[in-house]
């Protein structure tokens, strides 16, 4: 049996390196700048939400102390391991294998939809859009929070690392399927430098992660992103 499901798209930072990936969550957002941006579009008290790419967990937690029920959906089978054994002790949370094109869910049967960094990356996402049609109830919402790679050091590393990516041709793939958007200006605060420098080096290629290493001091740095949403 495939370690991953079926039409996955591979996440080679999380899936290779979970635990220096579960360092890099520790550090985002300390103020938790996205979340009060999504709960000021819609709260998530009494909701059914579903995190799309939930990975080892890591948010689950903090989702379902404010939601009515959450679902975590991971195509990656040693992730899905992983998420299950961190909330096997919160009974509102329910950890499923599946993509975000086939997502494991009846129609209409969430009403709020979150993908954190987790395939939702512009144009080719047509399908995973629509099983957002499906599985979100009328009047629900998704959320899709991703990097800007149009502004700062670590815009600038990622273009470096995959000059394919157009930030023009995503933003118009949003706006032109209905999109709305704002700048989020997060940050990350590691507790060691050697866990900064960990997590560059899974961002990035190795020569882009070494610059990144040598152009930031101490171990703080700025982590421009983008939260868009969409009403259903």
């Amino acid at each position: 049996m495939p370690r991953f499901a079926k039409g996955a798209i591979p996440s080679p930072n999380i899936w290779n390196t979970p635990q220096i990936y579960e360092l890099e969550n520790r550090a985002v957002d300390p103020e938790g700048v996205a979340d009060a941006a999504m709960a000021a579009v819609r709260p998530l008290t009494g909701a059914t939400v579903v995190d799309i790419g939930c990975g080892t967990g890591y948010h689950l937690p903090s989702l379902s102390a404010r939601a009515a029920r959450v679902v975590g959906v991971e195509p990656h089978d040693d992730l899905v391991g992983l998420a299950r054994r961190r909330c096997r002790s919160l009974p509102n949370v329910d950890v499923r294998r599946g993509t975000a094109q086939d997502l494991p869910l009846p129609d209409a049967s969430a009403d709020v939809a979150v993908a954190r960094w987790a395939y939702f990356f512009g144009p080719g996402c047509e399908p995973g859009l629509k099983e957002l049609s499906r599985v979100v109830r009328r009047g629900g919402t998704a959320f899709v929070i991703d990097l800007d790679a149009t502004r700062g050091a670590f815009g600038r590393w990622f273009s470096a690392s995959l000059p394919s990516y157009s930030s023009a041709s995503v933003e118009e793939f949003w706006r032109r399927n209905g999109w709305h958007t704002r700048p989020l200006d997060l940050r990350m605060a590691f507790e060691r430098r050697t866990d900064l420098e960990a997590v560059l080096r899974i961002e990035f290629t190795p020569e882009v992660a070494a610059r990144a290493i040598a152009e930031t001091s101490g171990v703080e740095l700025e982590y421009p992103n983008l939260l868009r949403w969409k009403r259903f």
